[in-house]
């Protein structure tokens, strides 16, 4: 059975500037259900993790002044967002959605959040709208708990996942790889185990070419027991941060490689959504709605 990780507080209300991105976690499990590719049974509501798998990854230091909301003006711009109670609990329970999907993976094979993703935030700051990595967090929680030896992140959305490489640059039983814009967000990169760079206006053909090429060679190096797949629509043309130039039939083909490797090796992998700024909120909808409807196709 296919899992989802759905809170009503991933609709965080937020100033008129940010609203309009967050409108999609509400509509998603909506469109899932009324078109019959989910159904209530498929969605679980996360809670308050533990906070020792936070600070497993997120020193003590910044996950206290966090939680009391005590960052300093600075810190707080860097994340982008008013820093309130009910942002950081929103943080705090999509991390948890993430280890319970992560959890939910190893028994059906594939588990999702329809939040998640934060890959900006570092071991002691936030930024660019992500507080807590949830899939650092997930990482580290399935590694402590000895359940998997070694983890592959496959980080396709359009931003690199700077935070995420930080976290774990000298952890060797996780392996990161980022597919991204060059000459996008962040503009000072960190290092990725792996990091391809793309141009902007990289085509359809040149994105999935790469990613074929890439991916199975990957796993074959690596030997991975267990996948994050960050699932970003920010590739799209039409995409207002994006700067790649693929379609929505790219991103849809991406997404079916991606989890149709895994199907068939046997890799247990837990999905979070990422970016996605187009300017319709139908195409963000749709290009996510993608993502489900091939995990329920493929594993189910």
């Amino acid at each position: 059975m296919l899992k989802i990780a759905y809170h009503p507080i991933y609709t965080h209300p937020l100033p008129e500037k940010h609203r309009f991105p967050m409108v999609k976690y509400e509509l998603l499990p909506k469109q899932l259900i009324h078109e019959g590719t989910c159904g209530m049974h498929n969605f679980f509501e996360p809670n308050f993790p533990d906070k020792q798998h936070i600070i497993a990854v997120h020193t003590l230091d910044y996950y206290n002044r966090l939680t009391s909301l005590n960052l300093d003006a600075k810190e707080i711009r860097k994340t982008g967002f008013p820093l309130s109670q009910e942002l950081v609990d929103r943080e705090l329970i999509i991390a948890d959605g993430t280890i319970k999907a992560s959890l939910y993976a190893l028994e059906y094979g594939i588990a999702m959040n329809i939040a998640g993703g934060t890959h900006h935030a570092y071991t002691d700051h936030g930024e660019a709208f992500c507080l807590l990595n949830d899939q650092a967090i997930g990482a580290q929680y399935l590694l402590d708990k000895k359940l998997v030896q070694k983890i592959l992140i496959v980080d396709l959305d359009v931003h690199q996942g700077n935070g995420t490489a930080e976290i774990f640059i000298n952890e060797p039983r996780v392996f990161t790889f980022s597919i991204h814009g060059e000459k996008n967000y962040p503009f000072k990169k960190e290092q990725s185990d792996l990091d391809i760079a793309l141009p902007n206006d990289t085509s359809d053909t040149e994105y999935l070419t790469i990613l074929k090429e890439t991916l199975p060679q990957l796993i074959s190096q690596e030997q991975p027991d267990f996948i994050y797949y960050l699932s970003g629509v920010d590739i799209l043309a039409t995409d207002k941060l994006g700067k790649l130039g693929c379609s929505i039939e790219a991103c849809k083909e991406r997404d079916r490689f991606v989890l149709q490797t895994c199907k068939d090796l046997d890799i247990s992998v837990m999905c979070a959504m990422g970016g996605g700024y187009s300017p319709e909120i139908k195409t963000i909808v749709e290009a996510h709605a993608n993502t489900y409807r091939l995990a329920q196709d493929i594993f189910f």
